[in-house]
């Protein structure tokens, strides 16, 4: 599975069969089975995770007990909580395994070394940060301005490969809706596609 990850980086920057070499060294390959946890809320997260094969989600629990999804992370997406990364404070998501999931990861110690050792990592990485920030503030801005039509749509161009693999009540829960709410929203679109 490293290779999913070796094709990633090479779509992403020029990096050296040594850079790969020393990437390959610090990496652990870690297969999750469906509803396995990657990270438990109240735990410190210590790591970078690559998801090279299936799909994990990320998510709290509410006061009222239910769960709202903050983010899906398929194949060639980062997974993990930054915040808790770079503060050391505890994790307030979970991210499970929503199929059987592979991931490749590197401590937050390693990966920091690994950057000034290469610095097409270093920059692949910044971009990265910026790109995550940028989609985070369209998430706020959508979640306040737009209506639900407009977000399924906008869900459907972020993750096209997932509607088959989600259950719509999990893309409901995303999109901060209800089940009723999207499946009206489904219905509409599918009327106008006629």
């Amino acid at each position: 599975m490293f290779d999913v990850f070796i094709t990633y980086l090479q779509n992403k920057g020029t990096f050296t069969p040594e850079d790969i070499a020393l990437i390959r060294s610090c990496s652990t390959v870690r297969l999750l089975r469906r509803r396995r946890f990657l990270l438990h809320q109240g735990e410190v997260w210590k790591h970078y995770a690559f998801v090279c094969k299936g799909c994990l989600k990320s998510y709290f629990i509410d006061d009222k007990g239910i769960e709202r999804i903050m983010r899906f992370s398929p194949e060639n997406w980062w997974a993990g909580d930054r915040q808790s990364l770079m503060s050391g404070l505890p994790a307030i998501i979970n991210i499970d395994a929503m199929e059987d999931t592979t991931v490749v990861m590197f401590t937050g110690e390693d990966f920091e070394r690994l950057q000034q050792q290469i610095p097409e990592l270093k920059k692949m990485a910044e971009t990265l940060i910026h790109r995550s920030l940028m989609a985070a503030n369209d998430r706020i801005q959508a979640a306040i301005s737009m209506g639900a039509e407009e977000r399924y749509r906008q869900f459907m161009e972020k993750y096209p490969g997932l509607l088959n693999r989600v259950p719509l009540h999990m893309i409901a829960s995303y999109l901060g809706v209800t089940p009723e709410t999207l499946s009206r929203v489904r219905a509409a679109q599918n009327r106008h596609k006629s």
